[in-house]
Protein backbone atom coordinates (compact mmCIF):
# COMPACT_ATOMS: atom_id res chain seq x y z
CA UNK A 1 0.00 0.00 0.00
CA UNK A 2 1.12 3.17 -1.02
CA UNK A 3 2.30 6.03 2.23
CA UNK A 4 0.12 8.60 3.16
CA UNK A 5 -0.02 11.59 1.00
CA UNK A 6 1.34 9.24 -1.72
CA UNK A 7 -0.51 9.26 -5.50
CA UNK A 8 -1.09 5.32 -6.16
CA UNK A 9 -0.42 5.75 -9.69
CA UNK A 10 -1.14 2.08 -10.04
CA UNK A 11 -4.35 2.66 -8.83
CA UNK A 12 -4.99 5.45 -11.07
CA UNK A 13 -3.72 3.52 -14.07
CA UNK A 14 -5.93 0.51 -13.04
CA UNK A 15 -2.77 -1.91 -13.79
CA UNK A 16 -1.12 -4.24 -10.95
CA UNK A 17 2.30 -3.39 -9.36
CA UNK A 18 4.22 -5.76 -11.47
CA UNK A 19 2.62 -4.50 -14.76
CA UNK A 20 5.43 -4.55 -18.05
CA UNK A 21 6.13 -1.09 -19.93
CA UNK A 22 3.29 -2.34 -23.23
CA UNK A 23 0.60 -3.33 -20.44
CA UNK A 24 1.32 0.31 -18.57
CA UNK A 25 1.18 1.92 -21.74
CA UNK A 26 -2.29 0.46 -23.48
CA UNK A 27 -4.33 0.97 -19.85
CA UNK A 28 -2.87 5.03 -19.87
CA UNK A 29 -4.52 5.20 -24.01
CA UNK A 30 -7.82 3.44 -22.72
CA UNK A 31 -8.16 5.87 -20.18
CA UNK A 32 -6.70 9.29 -22.07
CA UNK A 33 -9.20 8.25 -24.43
CA UNK A 34 -12.01 8.21 -21.80
CA UNK A 35 -11.51 10.98 -19.76
CA UNK A 36 -10.15 13.57 -22.10
CA UNK A 37 -12.25 16.84 -21.52
CA UNK A 38 -13.28 17.28 -25.57
CA UNK A 39 -14.92 13.98 -24.74
CA UNK A 40 -16.66 14.42 -21.53
CA UNK A 41 -18.18 18.74 -22.17
CA UNK A 42 -20.36 18.20 -19.24
CA UNK A 43 -18.28 16.63 -16.73
CA UNK A 44 -16.60 19.43 -15.13
CA UNK A 45 -13.65 16.73 -13.22
CA UNK A 46 -12.74 15.16 -16.65
CA UNK A 47 -9.88 17.47 -16.88
CA UNK A 48 -8.48 17.03 -13.40
CA UNK A 49 -8.89 12.99 -14.34
CA UNK A 50 -7.40 13.36 -17.41
CA UNK A 51 -4.02 15.33 -15.79
CA UNK A 52 -3.53 12.62 -13.28
CA UNK A 53 -3.70 9.86 -15.86
CA UNK A 54 -0.82 11.93 -17.64
CA UNK A 55 1.08 12.56 -14.27
CA UNK A 56 0.82 8.73 -13.49
CA UNK A 57 1.91 7.47 -17.11
CA UNK A 58 4.57 10.23 -16.93
CA UNK A 59 6.22 8.31 -13.75
CA UNK A 60 5.37 4.82 -14.74
CA UNK A 61 6.31 4.86 -18.41
CA UNK A 62 9.87 5.76 -17.10
CA UNK A 63 12.13 2.77 -15.75
CA UNK A 64 14.38 5.75 -13.93
CA UNK A 65 11.44 7.59 -12.36
CA UNK A 66 9.57 4.30 -11.83
CA UNK A 67 11.89 2.72 -9.32
CA UNK A 68 12.45 6.31 -7.30
CA UNK A 69 8.40 5.95 -6.90
CA UNK A 70 8.49 2.84 -6.06
CA UNK A 71 11.25 3.11 -3.25
CA UNK A 72 9.49 6.25 -2.11
CA UNK A 73 6.02 4.65 -1.77
CA UNK A 74 7.85 2.15 0.82
CA UNK A 75 9.63 4.55 2.54
CA UNK A 76 7.05 7.07 3.44
CA UNK A 77 5.23 10.11 2.22
CA UNK A 78 7.45 12.33 -0.45
CA UNK A 79 5.41 15.46 -0.89
CA UNK A 80 6.76 17.64 -3.40
CA UNK A 81 9.85 14.64 -4.59
CA UNK A 82 10.96 16.06 -8.15
CA UNK A 83 9.80 13.38 -11.04
CA UNK A 84 10.50 15.95 -13.60
CA UNK A 85 13.25 15.66 -16.29
CA UNK A 86 14.68 18.91 -15.12
CA UNK A 87 17.81 18.47 -12.41
CA UNK A 88 17.16 19.72 -8.82
CA UNK A 89 18.15 22.83 -7.72
CA UNK A 90 21.26 21.51 -5.90
CA UNK A 91 21.89 18.56 -3.31
CA UNK A 92 19.15 17.51 -1.17
CA UNK A 93 16.97 19.86 -2.98
CA UNK A 94 14.14 19.32 -5.37
CA UNK A 95 12.10 21.53 -7.57
CA UNK A 96 8.29 21.72 -7.80
CA UNK A 97 6.64 21.78 -11.45
CA UNK A 98 3.28 22.97 -12.49
CA UNK A 99 0.59 20.39 -14.06
CA UNK A 100 1.93 17.06 -14.44
CA UNK A 101 5.66 16.98 -13.31
CA UNK A 102 7.57 15.52 -16.10
CA UNK A 103 5.14 14.83 -18.25
CA UNK A 104 5.81 15.33 -22.01
CA UNK A 105 2.92 15.19 -24.60
CA UNK A 106 5.40 14.19 -26.96
CA UNK A 107 4.87 10.63 -25.51
CA UNK A 108 1.23 10.68 -27.57
CA UNK A 109 2.79 11.28 -30.79
CA UNK A 110 2.22 7.85 -31.88
CA UNK A 111 -1.99 8.63 -31.41
CA UNK A 112 -1.89 10.79 -34.13
CA UNK A 113 -1.45 14.19 -33.32
CA UNK A 114 -3.80 13.80 -29.89
CA UNK A 115 0.08 14.85 -28.38
CA UNK A 116 -0.86 18.42 -30.15
CA UNK A 117 -4.11 18.88 -28.48
CA UNK A 118 -3.34 17.37 -25.38
CA UNK A 119 -0.44 19.55 -24.98
CA UNK A 120 -2.22 22.85 -26.09
CA UNK A 121 -5.39 22.14 -23.58
CA UNK A 122 -2.64 22.31 -20.75
CA UNK A 123 -0.90 24.63 -21.88
CA UNK A 124 -3.92 27.37 -21.86
CA UNK A 125 -4.70 26.52 -18.62
CA UNK A 126 -1.42 26.97 -17.02
CA UNK A 127 0.02 30.21 -19.16
CA UNK A 128 -3.06 31.41 -21.10
CA UNK A 129 -0.91 31.76 -24.27
CA UNK A 130 0.51 28.94 -26.88
CA UNK A 131 3.24 26.86 -26.36
CA UNK A 132 7.32 27.98 -26.62
CA UNK A 133 7.81 28.80 -30.64
CA UNK A 134 10.08 26.00 -32.07
CA UNK A 135 13.88 25.97 -32.58
CA UNK A 136 15.27 26.47 -35.89
CA UNK A 137 15.61 23.58 -38.04
CA UNK A 138 18.89 22.25 -38.72
CA UNK A 139 20.44 22.51 -41.97
CA UNK A 140 23.08 19.78 -42.76
CA UNK A 141 25.32 20.41 -45.85
CA UNK A 142 27.47 18.08 -47.87
CA UNK A 143 31.14 20.21 -49.60
CA UNK A 144 33.66 18.67 -51.33
CA UNK A 145 37.35 20.14 -50.00
CA UNK A 146 40.33 19.76 -52.03
CA UNK A 147 42.54 17.20 -51.11
CA UNK A 148 45.47 19.70 -49.92
CA UNK A 149 43.05 22.03 -48.04
CA UNK A 150 41.57 18.95 -46.11
CA UNK A 151 45.07 17.93 -45.68
CA UNK A 152 47.23 20.91 -44.28
CA UNK A 153 43.69 23.07 -43.50
CA UNK A 154 42.43 26.71 -45.05
CA UNK A 155 39.46 28.36 -45.80
CA UNK A 156 36.72 27.76 -48.41
CA UNK A 157 33.46 29.46 -49.32
CA UNK A 158 30.44 27.21 -49.67
CA UNK A 159 26.91 28.23 -51.22
CA UNK A 160 24.40 27.12 -48.80
CA UNK A 161 20.45 27.12 -49.79
CA UNK A 162 18.51 28.46 -46.48
CA UNK A 163 14.84 29.35 -46.29
CA UNK A 164 14.18 32.64 -43.94
CA UNK A 165 11.80 35.26 -43.59
CA UNK A 166 10.86 36.93 -46.60
CA UNK A 167 12.63 40.29 -46.76
CA UNK A 168 10.22 41.60 -48.75
CA UNK A 169 7.69 41.18 -46.40
CA UNK A 170 8.70 40.07 -42.98
CA UNK A 171 7.44 36.77 -42.73
CA UNK A 172 3.22 37.66 -43.26
CA UNK A 173 2.98 36.98 -47.18
CA UNK A 174 1.42 40.21 -47.78
CA UNK A 175 2.15 42.99 -49.98
CA UNK A 176 3.70 46.08 -48.26
CA UNK A 177 0.68 48.16 -48.00
CA UNK A 178 -1.94 46.01 -48.01
CA UNK A 179 -3.98 44.34 -44.89
CA UNK A 180 -4.43 41.07 -44.27
CA UNK A 181 -7.78 39.28 -42.92
CA UNK A 182 -8.47 36.68 -40.98
CA UNK A 183 -8.31 33.36 -42.67
CA UNK A 184 -11.57 31.95 -43.20
CA UNK A 185 -10.55 28.44 -43.04
CA UNK A 186 -9.66 28.31 -39.42
CA UNK A 187 -11.57 31.58 -38.20
CA UNK A 188 -8.25 33.32 -37.53
CA UNK A 189 -6.80 30.62 -34.85
CA UNK A 190 -4.18 29.38 -36.73
CA UNK A 191 -5.20 25.50 -36.34
CA UNK A 192 -8.24 23.75 -37.52
CA UNK A 193 -9.34 20.15 -35.76
CA UNK A 194 -10.91 17.83 -37.59
CA UNK A 195 -12.82 14.36 -35.83
CA UNK A 196 -10.26 11.31 -34.99
CA UNK A 197 -12.21 8.12 -32.45
CA UNK A 198 -14.01 11.00 -30.63
CA UNK A 199 -11.33 13.75 -30.29
CA UNK A 200 -10.41 17.10 -31.62
CA UNK A 201 -7.01 16.78 -33.42
CA UNK A 202 -5.55 20.17 -33.81
CA UNK A 203 -3.50 20.81 -37.18
CA UNK A 204 -1.72 24.04 -38.29
CA UNK A 205 -4.29 25.56 -40.60
CA UNK A 206 -2.83 24.82 -43.93
CA UNK A 207 -4.90 27.93 -45.72
CA UNK A 208 -2.82 30.50 -43.89
CA UNK A 209 -0.21 28.18 -42.64
CA UNK A 210 -0.58 29.03 -39.08
CA UNK A 211 -0.77 32.40 -39.10
CA UNK A 212 -4.63 33.09 -38.74
CA UNK A 213 -4.16 35.57 -41.63
CA UNK A 214 -3.87 35.40 -45.27
CA UNK A 215 -3.14 38.44 -47.35
CA UNK A 216 -5.47 40.44 -49.64
CA UNK A 217 -2.63 41.15 -51.23
CA UNK A 218 0.07 38.43 -51.96
CA UNK A 219 4.04 40.16 -51.83
CA UNK A 220 5.23 39.56 -54.97
CA UNK A 221 8.72 38.50 -54.14
CA UNK A 222 7.54 34.92 -52.06
CA UNK A 223 4.23 34.53 -53.48
CA UNK A 224 2.12 34.85 -50.26
CA UNK A 225 3.97 32.05 -48.23
CA UNK A 226 6.23 34.50 -46.46
CA UNK A 227 9.36 32.94 -47.21
CA UNK A 228 11.67 33.13 -49.28
CA UNK A 229 14.84 30.30 -50.22
CA UNK A 230 18.39 32.06 -51.08
CA UNK A 231 21.69 30.99 -51.12
CA UNK A 232 23.76 32.14 -48.11
CA UNK A 233 27.59 32.72 -48.84
CA UNK A 234 29.32 30.86 -45.63
CA UNK A 235 33.32 30.88 -45.56
CA UNK A 236 34.41 28.05 -43.72
CA UNK A 237 38.13 27.50 -41.58
CA UNK A 238 38.80 23.95 -42.04
CA UNK A 239 41.16 22.61 -39.62
CA UNK A 240 44.17 20.58 -40.76
CA UNK A 241 43.62 16.63 -41.31
CA UNK A 242 40.20 16.27 -41.94
CA UNK A 243 38.90 13.24 -42.45
CA UNK A 244 36.35 12.00 -45.05
CA UNK A 245 32.91 12.23 -43.31
CA UNK A 246 34.15 14.79 -40.54
CA UNK A 247 31.46 17.41 -39.65
CA UNK A 248 31.42 20.64 -38.68
CA UNK A 249 28.50 22.66 -36.75
CA UNK A 250 28.10 26.64 -37.15
CA UNK A 251 25.69 27.27 -34.62
CA UNK A 252 23.16 29.58 -35.84
CA UNK A 253 23.70 29.61 -39.14
CA UNK A 254 20.77 26.84 -39.93
CA UNK A 255 16.76 27.94 -40.57
CA UNK A 256 15.52 31.01 -38.47
CA UNK A 257 13.39 30.34 -35.72
CA UNK A 258 9.50 30.84 -35.15
CA UNK A 259 8.65 34.41 -33.54
CA UNK A 260 12.01 35.17 -32.20
CA UNK A 261 13.20 31.58 -31.54
CA UNK A 262 16.90 30.77 -32.06
CA UNK A 263 17.97 29.87 -35.48
CA UNK A 264 18.84 26.02 -36.02
CA UNK A 265 22.50 25.20 -37.03
CA UNK A 266 24.21 24.45 -40.20
CA UNK A 267 26.09 20.67 -39.98
CA UNK A 268 28.38 20.89 -42.59
CA UNK A 269 29.78 17.15 -43.68
CA UNK A 270 32.95 17.11 -45.38
CA UNK A 271 33.62 15.19 -48.96
CA UNK A 272 37.28 14.83 -49.67
CA UNK A 273 38.81 15.31 -53.23
CA UNK A 274 41.10 13.15 -55.26
CA UNK A 275 44.34 14.27 -56.05
CA UNK A 276 46.40 13.92 -59.03
CA UNK A 277 49.42 12.83 -57.06
CA UNK A 278 48.82 12.42 -53.32
CA UNK A 279 47.15 9.11 -52.06
CA UNK A 280 45.79 9.37 -48.25
CA UNK A 281 45.96 6.38 -45.79
CA UNK A 282 44.89 7.88 -42.19
CA UNK A 283 47.44 10.89 -41.76
CA UNK A 284 50.21 9.22 -43.90
CA UNK A 285 50.35 9.86 -47.76
CA UNK A 286 51.67 7.71 -50.14
CA UNK A 287 53.03 8.97 -54.23
CA UNK A 288 54.76 7.93 -57.27
CA UNK A 289 57.59 9.35 -58.95
CA UNK A 290 59.47 8.64 -62.26
CA UNK A 291 63.09 7.63 -62.22
CA UNK A 292 65.14 6.65 -65.49
CA UNK A 293 67.57 3.47 -65.85
CA UNK A 294 70.59 5.37 -65.16
CA UNK A 295 69.45 7.05 -61.99
CA UNK A 296 68.14 3.66 -60.96
CA UNK A 297 71.45 1.95 -61.74
CA UNK A 298 74.15 4.96 -60.40
CA UNK A 299 71.87 6.52 -57.77
CA UNK A 300 71.02 9.91 -57.73
CA UNK A 301 68.88 12.79 -55.87
CA UNK A 302 65.53 13.98 -56.60
CA UNK A 303 63.22 16.74 -55.53
CA UNK A 304 59.97 15.43 -54.44
CA UNK A 305 56.88 17.78 -53.32
CA UNK A 306 55.14 17.74 -49.84
CA UNK A 307 51.46 17.87 -48.97
CA UNK A 308 52.79 21.16 -47.24
CA UNK A 309 53.88 22.40 -50.93
CA UNK A 310 57.10 22.72 -50.30
CA UNK A 311 60.03 19.82 -51.88
CA UNK A 312 62.45 17.68 -50.12
CA UNK A 313 65.16 16.06 -51.18
CA UNK A 314 65.51 11.95 -51.81
CA UNK A 315 68.17 9.98 -51.78
CA UNK A 316 67.95 6.91 -54.64
CA UNK A 317 70.49 4.48 -53.98
CA UNK A 318 72.39 2.76 -56.73
CA UNK A 319 70.90 -0.26 -58.02
CA UNK A 320 67.02 0.78 -57.00
CA UNK A 321 64.80 -1.43 -58.46
CA UNK A 322 61.13 -0.49 -59.84
CA UNK A 323 58.29 -0.55 -56.82
CA UNK A 324 60.92 0.36 -53.88
CA UNK A 325 58.81 2.49 -51.13
CA UNK A 326 60.92 5.12 -49.19
CA UNK A 327 59.87 7.22 -46.34
CA UNK A 328 59.95 10.55 -45.41
CA UNK A 329 59.46 10.97 -41.74
CA UNK A 330 57.01 13.30 -40.67
CA UNK A 331 56.08 15.24 -44.05
CA UNK A 332 52.13 13.48 -44.25
CA UNK A 333 49.11 15.21 -42.59
CA UNK A 334 49.45 17.20 -38.99
CA UNK A 335 46.52 16.59 -36.84
CA UNK A 336 46.83 18.19 -33.71
CA UNK A 337 49.75 16.61 -31.95
CA UNK A 338 49.84 13.73 -34.41
CA UNK A 339 51.70 14.04 -38.12
CA UNK A 340 52.26 10.78 -40.59
CA UNK A 341 54.90 10.45 -42.90
CA UNK A 342 54.98 10.63 -46.88
CA UNK A 343 56.22 6.91 -49.17
CA UNK A 344 57.53 7.76 -52.65
CA UNK A 345 57.51 4.87 -54.61
CA UNK A 346 59.93 4.74 -57.43
CA UNK A 347 58.85 3.34 -60.85
CA UNK A 348 61.60 2.64 -63.65
CA UNK A 349 60.64 4.82 -67.13
CA UNK A 350 62.27 2.37 -69.60
CA UNK A 351 62.69 4.35 -72.79
CA UNK A 352 60.40 2.80 -75.90
CA UNK A 353 62.81 3.81 -78.74
CA UNK A 354 67.09 4.02 -78.54
CA UNK A 355 69.35 5.59 -80.83
CA UNK A 356 71.54 3.34 -82.84
CA UNK A 357 74.63 4.40 -80.40
CA UNK A 358 72.13 4.26 -77.27
CA UNK A 359 71.33 0.48 -78.47
CA UNK A 360 75.31 -0.23 -78.92
CA UNK A 361 75.82 1.18 -75.53
CA UNK A 362 73.14 -1.26 -73.90
CA UNK A 363 74.55 -3.90 -75.54
CA UNK A 364 77.93 -3.24 -74.29
CA UNK A 365 76.81 -2.84 -71.54
CA UNK A 366 74.61 -6.52 -71.16
CA UNK A 367 77.95 -8.64 -72.31
CA UNK A 368 79.78 -7.13 -69.38
CA UNK A 369 77.35 -7.05 -66.80
CA UNK A 370 76.25 -10.42 -64.31
CA UNK A 371 72.95 -10.97 -65.74
CA UNK A 372 72.97 -15.11 -65.15
CA UNK A 373 69.02 -16.09 -63.13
Amino acid sequence: MPASGTKDYYRVLGVPEKANADEIKKAYRRLAKQHHPDANPDNPGAAERFKEIGEAYSVLSDAEKRKQYDQMRKAGPFAGFNFSNRPSGGQGTTQQTQGSPGFSFEDLGDLGGLGDIFGSFFDRGRRGKRRTTARGRDVEYVVEIPFRVAARGGKVTISVPITDDCPVCNGSGSAPGSRPRSCPECNGKGTISFGQGGFAVSRPCPNCLGRGQIPTKSCSRCGGTGQNTEERQIVLTVPSGVDNGSKMRLSGQGEKGDAGAPAGDLIVTFKIGSDSFFKRDGLDVHCTIPINIAQALLGSRVRVKTVDGKKVTLRIPPGTQSGTRFRITGQGIEKGERRGDQYVQVRINVPEKLSPEQQELVKAFAQTADLRY
